[in-house]
């Protein structure tokens, strides 16, 4: 049975804030809340795939560090820009 896609928001917010570094969690935790209600079953299954890599790789990637692998790009470029913004 598929996931319902209401469980599904729960249950990727949960993941974006239970992280293994406070940083990630304070970063994804905000951009899941602002965005994850906007994004298709695509973008939610990249998202969720993104949510399987380490958090040192993660930060990495968010802060510019290192170049996010090609798949992830243009995700990371978006939460990059959103843990830029002095809202968060």
């Amino acid at each position: 049975m598929p996931e319902q896609h209401e469980h599904r928001l729960k249950r990727l917010k949960m993941r974006s804030m239970r992280r293994g570094i406070k940083e990630m969690d304070i970063i994804l935790s905000a951009y899941a809340d602002d965005t994850l209600h906007q994004m298709d079953d695509a973008a939610l299954t990249l998202y969720d795939d993104m949510l399987n890599e380490n958090d040192q790789d993660l930060y990495q990637w968010v802060t510019g560090q290192v170049a996010a692998p090609p798949r992830f790009a243009d995700l990371i470029a978006r939460i990059s820009v959103q843990f830029q913004s002095p809202d968060l």
